[in-house]
């Protein structure tokens, strides 16, 4: 039952709003809060009426009287004869303890008792008997009239035979505790009901930015507008899902401008090999139908540029399908970049007679290793491409800056910055094969990996490119 009852009460609350939520279990929290303190209070406070009962009748104006050696402290012999006048309301005793500490009621050895008229009589009880007997006084207790009244009583031995039972009445004790109850009931009724209408207004007040946010990605969702920004205020935690919102939004629109210019620049650079293509097949086709078949060697040309086409065409694709790829490097594997450009100068080396004068520190990144040995195989093949037959590559790579220095025509120093671009190529590169995708592979790889790439023209002629890549020294 209570499994239900749990769920049914968690089922509710996921019903409810956030705002309304958040109101509620204010205005719980407060009602808990509050009924402890009022239980704590009304405990303390009936505590303290109670012994303050006690303490008049433990150190009231009796108990000063009749302590120790009393036989004349009325003026009278205290015997059995005078104490009997007690319940006649002939004796002066009457008079000192009854108006001060309470109703008297006198109590013999043989377990009756008796009171002033308009007294309120006790029935004793086995200690109070004993105390008359001899016995020591009782400490304070809760009893009741014979009349039903609710009293606290205390029994003092007077002489041998008698004893004085004092009662003092609960009621005014019972109806301030009542009193006091009704307040605190009040009090936490208005505390819960302002809890919850607090709550509800700083809720309310607190959830407006995450209102903001809710609008703005449902107007993200309806109209695939990624430019809206939130406004952000303050430093608290929905100051800072606001941040991350619109960083979010910023990197899925750069993103989003990154794929549709790799669609406009892929639908644009496939379609001179397609349309190359097309063309050189065609005309195969048009010999063939007609009967008139095209001579030995044209045909092998015409064969020898198909092939080619289709190599730059795959190769164009797979860079394409390179620069596609957004996979994060941030938990990749510890990568020692010395040996992915030692596999790479391999794998160069064999493409074109060059001579590579290579240098390699030891140096250890974070990152994918294959896509690193791609970024430093295309920056090879480019320093190959632009280098003459049995020239000399220089490759170093010292304290994470890897340096590959060609000698081939160069580049101008204003179209340093442009080499990077995608389908970017220098005047002097457009006669020769490529794509102009190879450099920006190259700096999308790097940065990925938090560093940097940047080409000049080199001292004695040729380009120069520097890769920067953070990381530490290895042995």
């Amino acid at each position: 039952m209570s499994v239900l009852s749990s769920g049914g009460h968690q089922g509710l609350l996921r019903r409810l709003r956030l705002r309304s939520r958040l109101a509620l279990l204010s205005a719980v929290a407060v009602a808990v809060g509050v009924a402890v303190a009022s239980l704590v209070a009304y405990i303390a406070t009936e505590r303290a009426l109670r012994a303050q009962v006690d303490r008049g009748l433990l150190f009231g104006p009796l108990a000063s009287v009749v302590s120790g050696d009393s036989t004349d402290a009325f003026g009278v012999p205290l015997t059995g004869a005078t104490l009997e006048l007690i319940c006649t309301s002939q004796f002066d005793l009457l008079t000192r303890t009854q108006a001060v500490v309470g109703s008297v009621e006198l109590v013999r050895a043989d377990g009756s008792s008796c009171t002033p008229p308009g007294g309120a009589l006790v029935a004793p009880v086995a200690e109070d008997i004993a105390a008359a007997q001899g016995g020591a006084a009782t400490q304070p207790r809760d009893d009741v009239t014979v009349a039903g009244d609710p009293v606290r009583v205390r029994t003092q031995p007077i002489i041998d035979g008698y004893a004085l039972l004092v009662s003092r009445d609960l009621g005014e004790v019972e109806s301030a505790l009542r009193s006091l109850a009704l307040v605190l009931l009040l009090a936490s009724g208005l505390g819960v009901v302002l809890a919850a209408t607090a709550g509800l207004l700083i809720a309310r007040s607190g959830l407006r930015p995450v209102d903001e946010l809710t609008r703005a990605a449902e107007r993200v969702a309806e109209t695939q507008d990624l430019h809206v920004p939130i406004a952000v205020r303050g430093d608290d935690e929905v100051a800072r899902l606001g941040q991350a919102f619109n960083r979010m939004m910023g990197a899925l629109a750069a993103a989003q401008a990154r794929q549709q210019q790799l669609v406009a620049d892929a639908s644009h650079e496939l379609r001179t090999p397609l349309t190359s293509l097309r063309t050189n097949i065609e005309l195969l086709v048009r010999s063939d139908t007609a009967g008139r078949p095209l001579p030995a060697d044209d045909r092998s040309e015409l064969l020898a540029s198909l092939s080619g086409q289709l190599e730059e065409l795959s190769q164009l694709v797979s860079e394409l399908t390179m620069l596609a790829r957004e996979e994060p490097v941030a938990n990749g594997a510890d990568v020692r970049l010395d040996e992915v450009v030692r596999r790479a100068v391999g794998r160069a080396g064999r493409r074109g007679d060059r001579v590579m004068d290579v240098e390699l520190a030891p140096w250890s990144v974070r990152g994918d290793a294959a896509a690193l040995e791609r970024a430093v195989l295309n920056l090879l093949d480019n320093a190959i491409k632009f280098s003459a037959t049995g020239s000399t590559i220089r490759v170093r790579l010292t304290d994470g800056v890897l340096t590959v220095v060609d000698t081939g025509v160069g580049i101008d120093q204003s179209d340093a910055d442009r080499m990077f671009d995608r389908f970017w190529r220098a005047p002097a590169a457009r006669p020769m094969p490529g794509s102009g995708l190879g450099l920006s592979i190259v700096a999308d790889v790097v940065r990925d990996h938090g560093g940097q790439v940047e080409a000049a023209p080199g001292a004695g002629g040729g380009t120069r490119i520097t890769l920067t890549l953070p990381g530490v020294a290895t042995r």
